[in-house]
């Protein structure tokens, strides 16, 4: 098959592209490197099935390209420190990237086109788990609001695309995911708190750390984009993917804290973003129906797989 993954030097991307190149799959990726890393494709290079186009997606000539069997949209700064930084290229990404991208698969006939949604649309949930049903609370001129508004309106372009066009599109509306391939600062909790644990410093905590999450390994994430993609007569379908084991924040903190031996002490901040979600699980009962997946990973293995990986990489 011919895989065009978008986004895929970062850390979900990169991921994909190694289990596609493991099927001999032909994986092509366009990615600028905002905040996608050459490290993760390093590996990749040699590889005569892969093909890598530094550009843009909002100016990369897609015309360029061949037909794809299936075409993953990942592309997006995704954890908020990035976001935050980097809030007009998010929202052109979501929104200009994404139009060219789904106008290259309606022109160049393309099969599939899978959109890389997130948990964000749901903002600060008042239903609880959330379901794809689930419209959301969300805040659009706050500090989030390039991510989420971003995401929303990328998947309201793609079903436009899908009822105008009948063009084959899926969204995958991705929960918290860990996992090798994260970077070393991108301001996510799991990566933080192992950071901050390896290098013996105090693990930070804004708020109490009753806020709560759901962690999938990356690993579970990439079967279920996979067979997103590749289950027949999934047409228009948005389904939740994600671990719905929740926990706090701060019973992360602690199995973090244990798993690393560290002697750094918890310590608590002031919340310093309104918007911050307080609740997140996703309801994954569509993914089991249609799917047939949910995670097998457990958190305990899946976190010493990531502590791993950043001893390895950074320290």
């Amino acid at each position: 098959m011919k895989i065009l993954i978008t986004g895929g030097a970062g850390f979900i991307g990169s991921n994909l592209a190694n289990y596609h190149l493991g099927k001999n799959d032909q994986v092509f990726v366009v990615d600028n490197f905002l905040t996608g890393s050459k490290k993760n494709i390093e590996a990749f290079k040699n590889n005569k099935n892969f093909y890598f186009f530094e550009a843009d997606v909002c100016s990369f000539n897609f015309s360029s390209l061949p037909k794809f069997d299936v075409v993953y949209h990942l592309a997006s700064p995704a954890s908020p420190i990035q976001y935050k930084k980097y809030s007009e290229e998010t929202l052109l990404t979501n929104s200009l990237g994404t139009y060219k991208v789904l106008n290259f698969v309606k022109e160049s006939c393309s099969d599939i086109f899978v959109l890389a949604s997130t948990s964000e649309v749901y903002g600060d949930p008042q239903v609880h788990p959330q379901t794809e049903n689930y419209f959301g609370n969300v805040n659009t001129v706050g500090e989030r609001s390039c991510y989420d508004e971003g995401k929303r309106f990328a998947e309201t372009l793609t079903i436009n695309f899908f009822k105008k066009y009948k063009i084959d599109v899926r969204i995958a509306r991705i929960f918290n995911t860990y996992g090798p391939n994260m970077e070393k600062k991108d301001g996510r909790v799991v990566s933080n708190f192992i950071i901050q644990a390896l290098e013996k410093k105090p693990l930070t905590i804004y708020g109490r750390g009753n806020q709560t999450r759901s962690f999938c390994f990356v690993s579970d994430m990439v079967t279920g984009l996979y067979s997103l993609a590749s289950i027949k007569n999934l047409a228009g379908e948005v389904i939740n993917l994600g671990n719905s084991n929740e926990m706090t924040i701060i019973e992360l903190a602690r199995i973090i804290k244990n798993l690393t031996a560290t002697k750094s002490e918890i310590v608590f901040y002031p919340a310093c973003d309104a918007d911050d979600p307080q609740r997140r699980r996703p309801d994954i009962n569509k993914a089991k129906s249609l799917l047939n997946w949910q995670p097998k990973i457990p958190l305990i293995p899946g976190l010493k797989k990531t502590i791993q990986y950043f001893q390895n990489r950074f320290l």
